[in-house]
């Protein structure tokens, strides 16, 4: 059978009005083009340009979700893709809207004993006394539901911490304080049921930031990364533990953080990685031989709908 008789006209859902639009854009580009040039009948669509519901409308059959953020990633866009009837790739609408909020993510995971670095909300900057002596310092302040990195300080002193919570609670009226922890930085991607290679990444100064994500080269990937197999095996139990205690389902990206001692910390789970040149999912699935065309092609080959009746065409 046919890419085109399986999956039927597939529109790749880009761009979108989240502050990750520009990113969005850039996965959303190379995923249609993976798709093109495995034969699939593929459209690219862009929901802040146009409604959703005119989707039934060109014949789209299934999505390929390549949003990033609010509205992509927190289950809006998934909610109204069930109420479509439509097919999508990646979580469904409660897993997207927990993995997108890193502050409930880390409840779950601390609930579960899923190690994860210690945290706290805060409320105001009134309670950064309270932040500073519970947690400790260097600290990381972030937007609870932001991703690619954005709005995202290190703070050593009670007055950066003041000002970094008042950046993020611009962006977010949800704002976590995290405990650093100092170590390598990995990320664990999950393709369906399989825990793909540990990425270890390598930054200038430890500062893999929006920029250096997307936008610059100086940025080393190693893959896969060179740890105790031990240690990636016990990785890869709690990476699925993880990812099945939010929900995920399709695939999904955790990032994490190995100490010197070999204990390591959960920060948050990616339900709809990028999936540009530069991204780490393309990276792992690459080092079990899956090009990206084919690895796009197993990506759709899994979108459902989560409603009951609901079925692929």
């Amino acid at each position: 059978m046919s890419l085109v008789a399986e999956f039927g006209k597939v529109a790749v859902l880009m761009g979108g009005p989240s502050s990750e639009r520009e990113v969005s854009l850039m996965s959303g580009g190379e995923i249609v083009a993976a798709l093109q040039s495995a034969g699939v009948d593929v459209i690219s669509f862009d929901p802040a340009e146009r409604s959703l519901v005119e989707l039934p409308s060109l014949g789209v059959k299934r999505v390929f979700n390549g949003l990033h953020g609010r509205f992509g990633e927190d289950g809006t866009v998934q909610g109204a893709l069930e109420i479509l009837g439509i097919p999508y790739t990646g979580s469904g609408v409660a897993a997207s809207a927990l993995a997108l909020d890193k502050y409930r993510t880390k409840l779950i995971w601390s609930a579960l004993g899923i190690p994860t670095a210690p945290f706290m909300q805060m409320a105001d900057a009134e309670s950064a006394p309270k932040v500073l002596s519970a947690l400790g310092t260097p600290l990381m302040v972030k937007p609870a539901t932001e991703g690619s990195s954005i709005g995202i300080s290190k703070v050593s002193t009670e007055a950066e911490l003041r000002r970094a919570f008042e950046a993020a609670f611009a962006m977010d009226k949800s704002v976590i304080a995290e405990a650093f922890v100092k170590g390598r930085e990995l990320t664990i991607a999950v393709l369906g049921n399989r825990v793909l290679p540990i990425i270890e990444i390598v930054a200038p100064d430890g500062n893999y930031d929006y920029q250096n994500k997307y936008f610059t080269d100086v940025v080393t990937k190693h893959c896969p990364a060179d740890i105790p197999p031990a240690t990636a095996e016990a990785i890869a139990r709690d990476t699925l533990r993880a990812y099945d205690a939010i929900g995920c389902k399709g695939y999904a990206r955790a990032d994490l953080m190995l100490r010197s001692d070999g204990t390591y910390a959960f920060l948050e789970i990616n339900t709809l990685p990028g999936m540009t040149s530069h991204s780490l999912v393309p990276i792992a699935a690459r080092a079990i031989g899956l090009s990206f065309p084919e690895l796009c092609v197993d990506i759709l080959r899994s979108a459902t709908t989560e409603t009951k009746g609901a079925h692929v065409d």
